[in-house]
């Protein structure tokens, strides 16, 4: 039988999961309480139909999809409703978590009687046609949700503990948004220092790949500095206190957090940031 998805929330990721599942045809329920009117549109665009807490508790799955700070409140909050479900769904926990982080979660959702599945997702919000959007899971269930792939998604599952999926993702996006953040960095350092036009020039002469993927990688981080933040302190979490680099990514959220703040006032960062890049 099809299975009936839950996803909260409708964000950009979320919805373009949705659509993909619905154009599947998939039942896909949401939860639009407290959400915004941009969240309500974009479940009605993928097709995802708004539910009670009880309805959701009663998918076959309920995937978490919301920013990494909202991952924990998000259980807590699903905690009773899940409890007093007669058909426990199988929870799977798509956020990017320090795999301690995904540890407490699965304890919440234990206590509930759910089963419980860490995931990851690796790639943009998915798009009609496209594959570059993977789910790596792990733990005892993984395989359960892998059904999934019969239904647009892809779904990857990973031996090793239930945090193996944390783990890639903690690793794969430090070197990404932790590149994005180090060249982000040394831009506007140059900027300040007067040297910006040579530096792109050089890179542009023995660096010309790299130069490409910063031109392509930094202004798609404008808009999403703010959820940056909570991931860079998760995977500097992930890193370990007694690990020295670990300091390079608790810096780094420290930049997403300030380039957060600017984009939303004087974005003088960003204004420097576009003038290297296309100046």
């Amino acid at each position: 039988m099809t299975p009936t998805v839950a996803i909260i929330a409708p964000g950009n990721m979320g919805a373009a999961v949705g659509k993909r599942l619905t154009e599947n045809k998939v039942t896909v329920l949401t939860s639009l309480t407290g959400r915004s009117e941009g969240s309500a549109k974009r479940a009605h665009a993928a097709g995802m139909q708004a539910a009670s807490e009880r309805e959701l508790a009663e998918a076959d799955f309920l995937l978490s999809i919301v920013p990494p700070g909202d991952a924990l409140a998000l259980a807590q909050r699903l905690a009773p409703a899940l409890t007093a479900a007669n058909k426990k769904p199988i929870y799977v926990d798509c956020n990017a978590l320090s795999p301690p982080s995904v540890e407490v979660i699965a304890a919440v959702i234990a206590a509930t009687g759910c089963p419980f599945v860490g995931a990851a997702i690796i790639g943009p919000p998915p798009k009609p046609g496209t594959t570059n959007t993977k789910f790596y899971a792990s733990g005892p269930q993984a395989q359960d949700f892998a059904v999934l792939n019969d239904y647009g998604l892809i779904v990857r599952v990973l031996q090793g503990p239930l945090t193996a999926a944390s783990a890639l993702k903690m690793s794969y996006a430090g070197i990404t948004k932790g590149f994005t953040a180090l060249g982000a960095a040394m831009m506007l350092a140059a900027s300040r220092g007067g040297s910006a036009e040579a530096l792109k020039a050089e890179l542009a002469e023995s660096q010309q790949p790299l130069l490409g993927w910063l031109s392509r990688q930094v202004p798609n981080m404008y808009p999403k500095a703010y959820r940056f933040v909570a991931e860079l302190d998760e995977i500097a979490d992930f890193v370990g206190d007694d690990h020295p680099e670990q300091a390079i990514f608790a810096a780094a959220a420290r930049f997403y957090e300030r380039f957060a703040e600017d984009v939303e006032g004087e974005k003088k960062n960003v204004g420097a940031l576009d003038k290297f890049l296309k100046g």
